[in-house]
């Protein structure tokens, strides 16, 4: 077996039903051989998309997202999406090509020390030498990617590597045979004939193995005792649950019986906004710090006291139950009163099953409900300032109407995914993608591609502010090309509006704050999908049947809802 061959049974092997990737000549034998293999090869039209798309696989199944890029700028390019999901924590892996091993450091094409590069940014990083640490240096990358604190890793591929031995012979032969050889040419000939050997001896006869589960510290009874003991005295606990307690895609519902079993208020965030569903009794969405502020017991699941949590100010009063599979993140800014370095999600599935009978703890619920529906009376009450040609509420709350069970909400963008965050509901579990700590703008095409492959059946709404449309808008050719129905919707108000209140405000300078109207439905219509203009608030519920009934008929459609700017989000920003 060739390089490229080794390369897809272990993908085979591991369960990965998709391979993103931009083309290049250092990685197409890999994309070839997975195709043969039925692995279905997805292309798009920039790099760090294809390593967004696979953030978003590991995220939803739980086996490590795969892409492929090309030597060099394909690495390069890369590198955010490598970033932001290291920070997020998801399971990836991410193949590099590379120069031969021969020409390693002599000014080929495209060749760069890519290990000092990208070892930063991941938790394992291989350069196999020879065709035999192929096979081993993969596997071993899946499983680091999803063992303890999950994370991207990154095998470099040299290009001697993949193709068959008798190719890359031929190709250096050229080199090595010369009818009347100098000594110098002779010596370099033998140099050849032994890194060829050294390349390809014992490489013949690869030996695949099974995928190694994956390891994951957990809690000690006793001490998830000490922590349900504390629970039970509080008289007015809560919860914050973040992405790090979805690590378990398969099992989800386990962790809702677990939640609902405890009893106590609970904020959702990250990956974990629609765990319970849009109108469950134990959730609460208003008025996050007020609410940590007055609580006597505060459970962190896979959620860092950073700035999210004023960097602990916001649990500075309560006790704290700190679940985080993560030793820095556990104790970040805050060391919690009762520390769980273990897997959130089944620290909390035990806790689910010590707690006792649920409290009422009736006026503290009271207490929460009131300040949710107050903050919701005062949505309602913002929605009807003028903000011309329509306001940014009033199209999410219309939009929250017409969403189905199965809809998936990506979110990429700042201030309209924001204003979306706090009016509209995700349906269920894991329907919810947005790029975590890192705020990263851009993934919202990468996301959703790998999100409507994923679950096909799903409305995959993409939802765009205008600044981060630009980032990855082109990718409508790639749903086009491969048959991936997204429904994008962009809040168009022109501008980069989060940064533009506080910069106009305090600097009296809107300065590479202002875009213009463009027709971004245009593009998408000239990619060969579905656009439409929307600037009436009275089409808007007309226009979002049409895109869902287009898109459930199999063509990507693209929004431009032309919003104007209001005032529901001042003051806002975070650093």
């Amino acid at each position: 077996m060739d390089g490229g061959s080794r390369v897809a049974e272990v993908l085979v092997r591991h369960g990965v039903p998709f391979l993103f990737t931009l083309v290049g000549g250092h990685i197409s034998p890999i994309l070839v051989s997975a195709k043969r293999k039925g692995i279905r090869v997805v292309d798009v039209r920039h790099e760090v998309n294809a390593v967004f798309a696979a953030d978003a696989v590991g995220r939803l199944t739980g086996i490590p997202g795969v892409a492929a890029v090309t030597a060099g700028p394909g690495v390069t390019n890369a590198i955010t999406a490598i970033k932001n999901a290291q920070l997020a924590q998801s399971p990836l892996v991410l193949l590099g090509g590379a120069t031969a091993t021969m020409l390693r450091g002599r000014g080929s094409l495209q060749d760069i020390d890519q290990m000092a590069l990208i070892e930063p940014h991941v938790k394992f990083a291989a350069r196999p030498n020879r065709l035999s640490e192929v096979v081993p240096a993969l596997e071993r990358a899946f499983h680091e990617a999803v063992s303890g604190v999950p994370g991207p890793v990154f095998v470099e591929l040299a290009v001697d590597l993949l193709y068959d031995e008798s190719i890359v012979r031929e190709w250096y032969a050229a080199s090595a045979e010369h009818p009347d050889p100098t000594p110098m040419q002779r010596a370099t000939s033998l140099y050849i004939k032994g890194h060829l050997a050294y390349t390809f001896g014992r490489g013949r006869a690869p030996n695949f193995h099974a995928p190694e589960a994956a390891q994951m510290p957990l809690a000690a009874d006793r001490e998830v005792r000490k922590a349900s003991d504390m629970l039970a005295q509080a008289e007015r606990p809560m919860m914050v649950l973040g992405s790090q307690a979805l690590l378990r895609p398969d099992r989800v519902h386990e962790l809702v019986t677990a939640v609902e079993r405890l009893g106590i208020p609970v904020y959702l965030s990250g990956m974990a906004r629609g765990l319970l569903g849009a109108n469950h009794p134990l959730q609460m969405r208003h008025k996050r710090r007020k609410a940590l502020k007055a609580a006597d017991v505060v459970v962190l699941a896979g959620v860092p006291a950073d700035f999210r949590l004023d960097y602990g100010a916001h649990v500075a009063r309560a006790q704290v139950i700190g679940i985080n599979l993560s030793k820095d993140d556990l104790r970040k800014n805050r060391k919690p009163d009762i520390g769980l370095l273990a897997d959130p999600h089944t620290t909390l599935c035990q806790l689910g099953r010590m707690a006792p009978p649920a409290q009422s703890r009736q006026a503290w619920f009271d207490e929460l409900n009131a300040r949710d529906v107050a903050r919701n009376d005062e949505i309602d009450a913002m929605k009807e300032e003028p903000a011309e040609p329509m306001h940014p509420i009033d199209l999410c709350q219309r939009l929250d109407a017409h969403l189905a069970d199965q809809s998936m909400l990506v979110g990429d963008g700042g201030d309209f995914i924001a204003t979306v965050a706090y009016t509209v509901s995700p349906r269920g579990p894991l329907t919810w993608l947005d790029p975590g700590v890192f705020g990263t703008l851009g993934v919202g095409a990468g996301f959703a591609l790998g999100a409507k492959l994923v679950r096909p059946e799903a409305d995959v709404w993409l939802l765009y502010g205008d600044g981060a449309a630009g980032f990855s808008m082109l990718e409508y050719d790639t749903f086009v090309r491969h048959g991936i129905p997204v429904i994008g919707l962009i809040g168009n108000d022109a501008g980069w509006t989060q940064i533009l209140r506080d910069q106009a405000t305090i600097l009296d300078d809107d300065v590479a704050c202002v875009l213009a109207d463009t027709a971004y439905h245009t593009i998408a219509e000239g990619c060969g999908a579905h656009g439409i203009r929307l600037d009436d608030p009275k089409k808007i519920d007309s226009v979002l049947a049409e895109a869902i009934e287009v898109s459930r008929a199999g063509k990507p459609v693209l929004i431009n809802a032309r919003i104007g700017r209001s005032d529901f989000r001042k003051g806002s920003i975070s650093m």
